[in-house]
Formats: C-alpha cells, structure tokens, sequence
C-alpha cells in the first residue's frame, strides 16, 4: 500500500470515528462506545499526522493541516490534491 492509500484510510476512519463519538455523546452516552471509540479516534489521529509527514512533495501547510483534530486527513488529502478518482501510483 502506498502513503497516500493509507493516509485515505485513516483519514475515513479518523473523520467516522470522530462522528461516532459527537454523535453518542448528543443521543445516548454510553460509556462503552466512547471506550472503543475514543482511542481509535485518537490512533487514527496520530496515523494521520505521521502519514502526512511521510508523504513525498507535500507543502508545509499540507503537513500542518494534519494536525486539525478530527478533519486533519481529509484537509491534507484536498491540499495533497489526491481526490478519490486520481490514481496516486
């Protein structure tokens, strides 16, 4: 798998997880899901910061843009410009 591929997956799981969370803490709170919920958010997260970090020819506010919690991967997936049609290689 390539950076991009994978920065695409914890990218998607980052931003899902993140939904998860804001949405149990609205309706139900239960404990159990922000158990499991919260440390996938937060490894996707750093998955996330390190993948952008290692992702050839990215600007430098590209790399920081991974550091925005929660849509962190997806900004440096729009200002990488990989969009979901583009082939990264």
């Amino acid at each position: 798998m390539t950076v991009v591929r994978l920065l695409r997956a914890a990218a998607a799981v980052e931003a899902l997880s993140l939904l998860v969370l804001l949405t149990n803490l609205a309706t139900v709170h239960a404990d159990a899901i922000a158990s499991l919920m919260g440390p996938v958010h937060g490894c996707a997260y750093l998955f996330v910061i390190i993948a952008a970090f290692r992702l050839p020819g990215l600007t430098r506010a590209g790399r920081l843009s991974s550091l925005v919690p929660g849509i962190g991967g997806l900004l440096v997936l729009r200002v990488s410009g990989f969009s979901r049609t583009r082939n990264p290689g």
